[in-house]
């Protein structure tokens, strides 16, 4: 089944420069790192390509494909509907580069943080607001429950419902007249 990509994530460049600051930043803080900062900068500096070039993220019709790993491949599907929350922040290093990250909790997911999240996309804000418009564009055109035939068996049991508390109800005032 051939399914069109709706728009597609970039990444921005400055992604390596902001894991270079990090890294540089993460060894001074641990002073003993500090002579092994020019070897990480120059790892980070050789492998951010790689990695930024590997990741992508694409939005369909009814799911975000998105994909990363240099050394483990990763590819992670998730349905529109399934998506609950899109977040956007950005730290003071990251506001620094002009950097967002964007993440994706689903409905269904367990333990704290984002499913997924994504480091540096160009128009962050904009990525984000058309994964929201496809989901509630999917959300639109499904048959909800109020359309199909069930209005009236939904009737029926708030009869029902409405009959069992008529009866607790005069159980409860035979009770209260047997105690006085």
């Amino acid at each position: 089944m051939s399914t069109s990509i709706l728009k597609s994530a970039k990444f921005d460049p400055k992604v390596k420069s902001y894991w270079m600051v990090l890294g540089i930043i993460t060894c001074v803080l641990c002073l003993v790192g500090i002579p092994f900062i020019p070897f990480v900068a120059f790892i980070i500096w050789l492998v951010a390509g790689r990695i930024l070039a590997a990741m992508s993220a694409n939005l369909l019709e009814r799911k975000l494909v998105v994909k990363r790993g240099v050394f483990f491949k990763e590819e992670k599907s998730i349905p529109l509907e399934k998506i609950t929350d899109v977040g956007l922040s950005q730290g003071p290093l990251m506001r620094l580069f002009g950097l967002y990250r964007l993440s994706f909790e689903t409905a269904g997911q367990s333990g704290h943080g984002a499913l997924v999240s994504l480091l540096g996309v160009v128009d962050a804000s904009e990525f984000r607001e058309a994964i929201l418009t496809q989901k509630d564009n999917l959300t639109a055109q499904q048959p909800t429950k109020a359309n199909s035939d069930e209005p009236q068996s939904q009737v029926e049991l708030i009869r029902a419902l409405t009959y069992s508390v008529k009866n607790i109800e005069q159980m409860l005032v035979a009770m209260m007249d047997e105690k006085k």
